[in-house]
């Protein structure tokens, strides 16, 4: 069957793609559009034209597989484009679902757009790191204006058909069960009108624009668009078309697209896209694995993760039994859900009205027998085994059978909580990241004997609460906590040799981490795993919790905080940390930013190496989707596999070997030499 079909309704000639799961526009989409414009360039009954898709949504965007590879014969997306805005007969773009990329710009060379509420348009090519290729960045503000198209073309993400219907990019809102019929209601409406609206030839939205209105948008947005490439060629490209006409700036926002195309970060950003769907697919669990109904959820636990792990839930509709031992926490807990909601609905995110709809579903307890009808339970006590395994055990007794019994644990060994129950085919770990409410990243932890439909379950589960999950095996930190503990190791050393908490943490922001490791540690506590009776007098971070520094929460650290936690450099702590540096007899007067990266980052591609070797990860960009979405690693580079494969593996070798005397314990991957030696990366 042809991926692009037509048929009649009077003189409105409805044309429809039929190309799954997304109408792509592929080679046969594109070729089928300009075959159906002809068809009614070529008939005179035939007055005006409607385009629209079958399926889940219009055309979605270009066809990313063919992105890299050798063009064809077919026509493309420019010659589509025209061949539309071209027609003496007025054509009509019939929007549901998502109009995105290559089809909003489909839709931007149709004179007219209908769309249903629930439809959204957006121009996402950003997010691969290019900008559209297609005319997009020309259309799109003649059509709504630069100050509604630049956010759009900056940050890809898609604006609701009713926003698209009041900046001018929809021209009208139709039924959502009544499309074709409304769209042609809508083209029979226009078909006596003496001119059409053509896109490329518009000026009215764009004539006097204030040419300080980009540099206004760079300032008011350089922190989200730092270090990526996309969004300021995307920004050059709107600001010519308000200075050339449609003719000079369609070749001109081509000059910008095709070196993004070529470099390294859309290659990155296009390995991420994969990588995320790649990280759904379990080796050994085949896709017909039955899936367990979760219709309810209780949570241990109301501090903040539990609070925040409740809250995933509850916005998905799911209802939640929160269970504490004291009132007062559990007070505290569901006042701060509640706030952290209307909050949300203060910034316009949410309606007064969603807010208390999540509420409802949350049902506050001080008993563990509450949770006996749960389908899953999810653990957010203290992070010590034996507390761990006792509430398994209790849960053991009190939750029905064939209820998933679910650990937040990020360290501690997920074997061994399970042996505290009957059913260690029931208990997997669900490491959530804090805050738990806002973290995309779910780490999803597969012990020995965790069953496949609790596993499939998980996954399953993990996209319904919006996170991006990655399966890891058993071990101490699983992946993502146990690669960043071959950074932090690095943390005493260089103090030894006399760096100050500033001069690293810069070096990994510059690199594109939004902190660095001490004002990430200063965020998190520096008491965590602290004890008075173990403390250390010659580590630094030891004698800063002594001393009742233990970070942001005390206004102290590795630095000085102001009360709005502007952070500062301490006097105190640089004296200290030189002070031990001169007794270690280690003190150095100048490292460079390029060995601290190194040795910062090194031990990390080393350590998630090994990571693979032991199969506690299924695949190298299962790392690189953690590390992106839950530790900060600057997704323009592609992860931390991904950024090494770009160095050259050789090199991080060769580093490794360079500075072994700063890790006398370390023992360099077999994988990742083996790597070397055949000149392969991880990509």
């Amino acid at each position: 069957m042809s991926v692009i079909t037509t048929h009649r309704q009077g003189e409105v000639l409805v044309v429809v793609s039929n190309n799954p799961p997304v109408n792509a526009l592929g080679a046969a989409v594109r070729d089928g559009l300009v075959a159906a414009m002809q068809e009614a360039s070529g008939d005179d009954s035939v007055k005006a034209v409607v385009i629209r898709a079958d399926g889940r949504t219009f055309f979605a965007g270009a066809d990313i597989t063919e992105f890299g590879k050798p063009k064809t014969d077919s026509v493309d997306l420019n010659t589509v484009i025209n061949t539309i805005e071209a027609s003496a007969k007025p054509v009509v773009a019939a929007i549901h679902g998502t109009a995105l990329g290559g089809g909003l710009e489909v839709a931007l060379g149709c004179h007219y757009r209908v769309a249903v509420p629930s439809a959204k348009l957006g121009l996402p090519e950003v997010k691969l790191g290019l900008i559209p290729g297609a005319g997009g960045t020309q259309r799109l503000p003649r059509v709504v204006g630069v100050e509604a198209a630049l956010p759009m073309v900056t940050s890809g993400d898609p604006i609701p058909a009713k926003l698209g219907a009041s900046i001018g990019l929809v021209d009208a809102l139709v039924g959502e069960d009544s499309l074709e019929a409304d769209a042609v209601e809508f083209a029979r409406s226009v078909i006596g009108n003496a001119s059409h609206p053509v896109s490329s030839a518009r000026t009215d939205k764009i004539a006097g624009t204030d040419p300080g209105v980009f540099d206004a948008f760079r300032k008011a947005n350089a922190r989200k668009l730092k270090g990526f490439e996309a969004p300021e060629a995307a920004i050059q490209a709107v600001e010519i078309a308000t200075k050339h006409p449609f003719a000079q700036g369609l070749p001109m926002e081509r000059a910008l697209f095709e070196p993004l195309m070529a470099g390294t970060q859309s290659a990155a950003l296009r390995h991420l896209f994969f990588a995320e769907r790649a990280a759904n697919k379990i080796d050994d669990v085949p896709a017909d694995t039955p899936i367990l109904p979760i219709a309810k959820v209780g949570v241990i636990g109301a501090g903040t993760m539990g609070g925040g792990i409740t809250m995933n839930f509850l916005s998905a509709g799911i209802p939640v039994t929160m269970v504490e031992r004291e009132q007062a926490p559990l007070d505290r807990g569901v006042a701060t859900i509640r706030k952290n909601y209307e909050n949300t609905a203060a910034k316009g995110r949410l309606t007064g009205e969603q807010v208390e709809k999540a509420m409802s579903l949350l049902t506050p307890s001080l008993n563990l027998e509450d949770l006996a009808d749960c389908d899953l339970v999810i653990e957010a006590v203290f992070e010590l085994m034996e507390i761990k395994k006792d509430v398994f055990g209790k849960l053991d007794k009190i939750c029905k059978p064939g209820a998933i019994l679910a650990t937040n644990t990020s360290y501690l060994n997920v074997n061994e909580i399970a042996a505290s129950t009957s059913r260690p085919e029931s208990v997997i770990g669900l490491h959530f990241f804090s805050p738990a409410n806002v973290m995309r990243m779910l780490e999803i932890v597969r012990g020995a004997k965790t069953g496949a439909s609790v596993l499939a379950t998980s996954m399953k589960l993990a996209k319904t609460i919006g996170k991006v999950a990655v399966v890891a095996g058993v071990c101490h930190g699983f992946i993502g906590n146990r690669i960043l503990m071959a950074r932090q190791q690095q943390g005493d050393a260089f103090f030894e040799e006399g760096l100050l908490p500033e001069q690293v943490d810069k070096v990994l922001t510059d690199f594109g981490f939004p902190m660095g490791p001490f004002q990430m540690a200063d965020l998190a506590g520096l008491d965590i795993g602290w004890t008075k009776e173990t403390s250390d007098p010659s580590k630094v971070k030891d004698v800063l919790c002594e001393r009742g520094r233990l970070g942001q929460k005390t206004g102290a650290g590795f630095y000085d905080y102001a009360a709005d936690r502007t952070r500062t450099p301490s006097d105190e702590v640089n004296a200290l940390i030189l002070d031990l540096a001169d007794k270690s007899g280690k003190r150095r007067d100048h490292v460079s930013d390029e060995e601290i990266l190194e040795r910062l980052l090194y031990p990390m591609i080393n350590e998630a190496a090994l990571i693979l070797e032991e199969g506690i990860a299924q695949r190298a960009s299962d790392i690189d989707v953690m590390y992106v979405h839950g530790y900060g690693w600057p997704s323009y580079t592609g992860g931390p596999m991904f950024w090494a494969g770009t160095q050259g593996l050789d090199k991080i070798v060769a580093g490794l070997e360079k500075h072994a005397d700063k890790w006398p314990d370390l023992k360099i991957s077999k994988l990742l030499k083996d790597k070397v030696a055949k000149g392969e990366t991880f990509a």
